[in-house]
């Protein structure tokens, strides 16, 4: 009896042996044909990205000069990170005007992004119609029909109605507590429209992430008597922070980029000017790239998932 079961023993393990050689042989196929997949990305990513994403290192200790022979690069150190910083008269309060335009505009932007998420999802009448309205103004609103409003809002009817919001007493009352923050309400509400603009991708990825919440959890919260506010801050909110992480950095990355930030107007403005100006651009674009990532690592913090909270997805 001992020998047939020694003898079962040696039988079935070649063959446990050959089945995990031929899962594991079948993962590297599948590995083969992701990455096979992904090559067309891979080799744009390094020839777009990478290379030129380190040349910009090497090119911001440098002077860059056009010539009828073509570049010529000089290495000159840190000369141009101290012309940025205590040279240059319009490189810092452009950085300290970028600052603060993209934390509140990115806070307003995640905020009524959840708030039409939330409520689009809710909805079960004309849900797909009101959804496609909410995202139309990404298609329409884009490219030269929206700079053109843009323009047609720096007009001085438009200048006057955006002093007509300090008439609002809700207003007054702050500006009598904070003149800070009641300078940012009013410039949030006259770039109410752009701000408008930049929900239409959040709301998807907020609808994207609410849609995955599992039901059962609302159930058991109401089973427990739980209010439709208490469910919102205790179920939802925690659940949905990971993809408030992301829709923040993907603002942050989008305001950075567009085209009355006026960072990136120095930045194009030195990328123009041949005799010299790529070094200086490198140097704006790296110190730019470097404030751009803290305020991305304050956004990592406030909306980290705490040990505590498990991600409830069907």
């Amino acid at each position: 009896m001992k020998k047939n079961q020694i003898d079962n023993k040696n039988v079935s393990t070649p063959k446990k042996g050959a089945k995990r050689r031929k899962m594991k042989t079948f993962e590297q196929r599948q590995n083969r044909f992701g990455y096979l997949f992904m090559l067309p990305w891979i080799i744009g990513f390094v020839i777009f990205t990478a290379i030129p994403f380190i040349a910009t290192i090497y090119l911001s200790f440098t002077e860059v000069k056009q010539t009828v022979m073509g570049f010529e690069i000089k290495f000159i150190g840190i000369n141009n990170y101290t012309m940025a910083f205590f040279e240059n008269v319009e490189f810092v309060p452009a950085l300290l005007d970028f600052i603060g335009m993209v934390i509140p505009y990115a806070f307003v932007i995640v905020i009524v992004s959840f708030i039409l998420a939330f409520l689009l999802n809710r909805i079960v009448f004309l849900k797909g119609f009101l959804r496609t309205i909410y995202f139309l103004p990404v298609i329409i609103m884009s490219g030269p029909v929206m700079y053109q409003l843009l323009d047609s809002g720096s007009s001085p009817e438009q200048g006057e109605a955006v002093r007509q919001f300090t008439d609002i007493f809700i207003l007054q009352m702050i500006d009598s507590y904070s003149p800070a923050l009641a300078d940012i309400m009013v410039s949030v509400f006259s770039e109410l429209s752009t701000i408008l603009w930049f929900t239409g991708i959040p709301i998807v990825l907020f609808i994207n992430g609410l849609q995955k919440i599992n039901p059962s959890l609302y159930e058991a919260a109401q089973i427990d008597s739980a209010n439709s506010w208490q469910i919102l801050w205790k179920i939802t909110i925690p659940i949905i922070k990971p993809i408030a992480l992301v829709v923040t950095i993907f603002t942050i990355a989008q305001l950075g980029t567009f085209e009355t930030n006026p960072v990136y107007g120095l930045i194009k403005k030195a990328t123009e000017n041949t005799s010299g100006g790529l070094g200086v651009a490198s140097t704006y674009a790296w110190i730019y790239s470097l404030i751009v990532l803290v305020i991305i690592g304050l956004a990592f913090l406030l909306f980290r998932e705490s040990k505590k909270v498990r991600r409830h997805v069907i």
